[in-house]
């Protein structure tokens, strides 16, 4: 018998936050028992829980009626297996919820991988139901695994727009704006626009406060305010990705620019708490980004083996410049988790803050 520790979330009111213990039973035939080591939690989740509902993630990691589990990236260790193919001891990197353990039904299982076949978790899309098996995963380095945890989901997100828009030729833009150019996901999209679309002008936009930080990242060529939005040359054809979500900043966006916007990108909702927009904006409507399914279908496009070498290839190179973009910040224990929640929930982290957390 298993008790695992579980960080739950009202899905009505997102402040409201308890921890509750489950017992997880025995285990069946075919399963495996995950203990959860270490999990990223970034603005990135606190957009999971925002559109939970909508899109389904609270889902992945049922609780009980009225309060969720918010999906995270992290690794684990087999704990206990009845698997044929699955040792107990060998560790894992993949989707997690905010627990300290995780019973999963593995099947597909490869060398490098298995699925979780969890007859719940079949509705979504499969590839967060994928778990990398770290002893012959090529893209594990010990050294380098709360990096991976922070930003290869952000990096694969922003990877996946720009490869979009690059085969869109940007839309006949010859600017990228990005919101909320401090967040994670921000900053890997303008690295890999800068590594991949160098021809493209990088703009980003961000709170007064955080002006000086991402002028010292070295992403953009331009850094911009967002209540300085009407000093851009409207005269610019543009497009936007739109991490924020925000609904005042993109409304001004679109209105500033008008017809010169050629494409408007939905990605994520780091400010959760002003996401209406205007119903009379201006120029494209906001198309929404979903990047499991530019993942299956640019795979499906390229195949397995080249759609992994060409991911692999960026982000060798993404992720030595990424280290030096936050300060990794290590937390344990319930009320840890809690107090870096109730952080990230408004806003208040420091961008610089990379939270690599435990229950």
């Amino acid at each position: 018998m298993t008790i695992s520790t579980d960080f739950l979330v009202s899905k009505s009111d997102l402040n409201q936050t308890r921890l509750a213990q489950t017992d997880l039973g025995e285990l069946a035939q075919g399963e495996v028992l995950l203990e959860i080591e270490k999990f990223a939690l970034t603005a990135n989740n606190i957009t999971y829980a925002v559109v939970g509902e909508q899109m389904a993630y609270w889902n992945f990691f049922p609780a009980e009626e009225g309060w969720g589990r918010i999906p995270v990236w992290g690794f684990a260790t087999v704990a206990a297996s009845r698997h044929p193919d699955i040792a107990e001891g060998e560790r894992v990197y993949g989707y997690l919820p905010m627990s300290s353990h995780l019973v999963v039904q593995p099947d597909k299982v490869t060398d490098g991988a298995f699925l979780d076949m969890a007859a719940h978790r079949q509705p979504m899309n499969r590839v967060y139901n994928n778990y990398r098996r770290l002893a012959v995963d090529p893209a594990h380095n010990p050294d380098l695994e709360e990096y991976r945890a922070l930003f290869e989901p952000l990096f694969m997100t922003s990877f996946l727009i720009e490869a979009f828009m690059r085969r869109q030729d940007y839309f006949g833009a010859k600017s990228l704006l990005m919101t909320s150019a401090s967040s994670k996901t921000g900053m890997a999209l303008a690295q890999v626009a800068k590594a991949r679309s160098p021809e493209i002008e990088r703009v980003g936009l961000t709170s007064v406060g955080n002006v000086e930080f991402v002028e010292g990242l070295g992403l953009y060529d331009r850094v911009v305010a967002y209540d300085a939005v009407g000093d851009l040359d409207q005269a610019m054809p543009s497009v936007v990705v739109d991490f924020a979500g925000n609904g005042q900043t993109l409304s001004a966006i679109h209105n500033h620019f008008a017809d010169n916007l050629k494409y408007s990108c939905l990605v994520g909702a780091t400010h959760w708490d002003a996401r209406g927009l205007a119903n009379d904006i201006a120029g494209p409507a906001p198309i929404l980004f979903f990047a499991p399914d530019h993942v299956v279908a640019m795979t499906d496009e390229l195949g397995p083996e080249a759609f992994a070498a060409e991911v692999g290839k960026a982000w060798a190179g993404f992720i030595g410049d990424a280290k030096s973009w936050v300060d990794v910040i290590r937390r344990e224990g319930g009320d840890a988790v809690g107090e870096t929640y109730a952080t990230l929930l408004p806003g208040e982290a420091s961008p610089r803050d990379g939270f690599i957390l435990s229950l």
